[in-house]
């Protein structure tokens, strides 16, 4: 099983949030957040390595692009035990990640907000954060992937039972939770524009 080393955490919801970076800190695992979750952390007392910083790139389009970057999706997706794949990570000098903690602006407050026009909803959208919840998802073999707060009290639990790592079995039941929640996101995001006006040209 691979021992998780390296997590991203970006979470809208902080229920649980520092007890979960405090957990992976007492197990040695390196921590990469996004702006809104580090400055939680940070305030907490406990130190993270920025997105931005581990990318080498900041956020760009007031926000629209943050996480899209080949290094955080490549350590996602990279097949471990590839040659090649491990070849191109050293080539690129990326870094494999292994736990993926992302939880999203729940879409069905936005679609309710009675103030919001459907561009305005759209502009909220979630790109980042789905993508790296599909990504770890899809690579459930190697990775690890939480959606929701309730999630990381049993991670925490098996990786102190199992030197580090979370069995196969609850990698895989993770992933469905996680695709399950990604087409929940836009399922409910098509309802809402299908019953919508379009906006002016």
């Amino acid at each position: 099983m691979p021992k998780i080393k390296r997590a991203i955490l970006s979470c809208y919801d902080k229920t649980g949030l520092v007890e979960l970076a405090s957990s992976l800190k007492d197990l040695n695992v390196e921590i990469i957040t996004t702006e809104g979750t580090h400055q939680t952390l940070v305030d907490a007392g406990i130190e993270t390595q920025e997105l931005a910083e581990f990318t080498g790139v900041r956020e760009m389009l007031n926000g629209r692009v943050k996480s899209l970057h080949p290094k955080v999706h490549a350590g996602m997706l990279g097949i471990r035990d590839n040659k090649l794949h491990a070849e191109e990570m050293q080539t690129y000098e990326y870094k494999w990640i292994d736990l993926v903690v992302v939880n999203l602006h729940p879409i069905a407050e936005l679609v309710a907000h009675p103030n919001l026009t459907p561009e305005e909803v759209v502009e909220q959208v979630d790109i980042g954060g789905i993508a790296m919840i599909r990504s770890a998802a899809k690579n459930f073999r190697y990775v690890t992937v939480a959606v929701d707060p309730s999630h990381y009290g049993s991670i925490v639990h098996a990786m102190h039972a199992h030197e580090g790592t979370v069995p196969f079995t609850t990698r895989f039941k993770l992933a469905k939770e996680a695709f399950a929640a990604t087409a929940q996101y836009d399922d409910v995001l098509a309802q809402y524009l299908e019953r919508s006006e379009p906006p002016e040209e």
